[in-house]
């Protein structure tokens, strides 16, 4: 049963205001609450709830599948193993995510390990939000792990998001691409108050003309600190590009380490990275406008991570 608690971490996270249709697989305190299946896409569990396969059928094209968790058991970290095994041909979106409500002293976490195998010419939008609430005071942990494999013209847009909330976060992001298959990666994080984010990114240009871009963007408030670490390695004629960029305010701190390795001639590698403030002439002009100085901070922020 979902409570109004579950019904507030499903919409934020996953954007579900009710049970989805289509393919759907929702977690609760570590066990499985609902699930439906396709013609098109197949959901198994594994052994001992920790975690689901699924599969979707070459050929699969605009089709969905939601897999959010929610946590609201006190001092429950739950830790799963996701796999999916998309078929050549597909066009199809993957909507996951994580939200914890923390009533108590005693944390709460998530680690999601999710791989993702994409077959010839296939396509995959995946979307993941994280998300925390309540008044308690326990820590609320996310370490979500992604690894990705792309097979030839194979293509997978990533939109990782970390709202709010959040204690302590250790991001994994993992890829292997084959020939002319492309990757993007855009991750969007803010910290506050004494919370702390680490990002750490590893992709593997295999495939002649591949194509990868990892694009990060991160506010960081309070005594917060994020750290950014993204290595891009060509071995083959390919194009890579990072780009990171941080506000930080207050007394936050910010790290960011990018890394190209080529291990071919014909390899283009690119990188920008910008760490700063919020510019005065922002805050001005909006105030001018009619707004005060916390809502010209808030649009700002808004604006720099939609």
């Amino acid at each position: 049963m979902l409570d109004a608690i579950d019904n507030e971490l499903l919409k934020t996270v996953a954007g579900l205001e009710e049970i989805p249709k289509g393919a759907y697989n929702i977690r609760k305190n570590g066990k499985l609450l609902s699930r439906n299946t396709t013609a098109n896409i197949d959901i198994e569990s594994y052994p001992e709830s920790k975690g689901i396969k699924i599969t979707f059928k070459s050929g699969t094209k605009n089709e969905s599948v939601h897999i959010p968790v929610i946590l609201s058991q006190a001092d429950l970290y739950d830790v799963v193993q996701n796999d999916f095994i998309i078929g050549d041909d597909c066009d199809v979106t993957i909507i996951a995510g994580c939200g914890i409500h923390c009533g108590t002293e005693k944390g709460e976490g998530h680690s999601g390990i999710h791989e993702f195998h994409l077959g010839k010419r296939s396509k995959v939008k995946y979307i993941e939000k994280h998300f925390a609430i309540g008044e308690g005071t326990g820590k609320r942990i996310l370490n979500p792990v992604t690894r990705v494999f792309l097979q030839e013209d194979a293509r997978i847009e990533m939109e990782l998001t970390q709202i709010s909330g959040v204690d302590e976060a250790k991001r994994t992001n993992e890829a292997t691409l084959g020939p002319r298959s492309s990757l993007l990666i855009s991750e969007k994080v803010m910290t506050e108050g004494a919370q702390n984010a680490m990002s750490n990114n590893n992709i593997i240009l295999e495939g002649r003309d591949s194509k990868a871009e990892v694009l990060a963007r991160s506010v960081i408030k309070g005594d917060s600190l994020q750290e950014f670490r993204a290595v891009i390695e060509a071995r083959e004629k390919c194009y890579g590009h990072l780009e990171c960029d941080a506000i930080v305010m207050d007394n936050g701190k910010s790290e960011t380490v990018p890394s190209l390795k080529s291990l071919h001639p014909e390899a283009e590698l690119t990188h920008e990275a910008a760490i700063g403030k919020i510019a005065d002439e922002q805050l001005i002009k909006l105030m001018t406008l009619g707004m005060d100085y916390d809502e010209a901070v808030k649009k700002i922020i808004q604006g720099f991570l939609k």
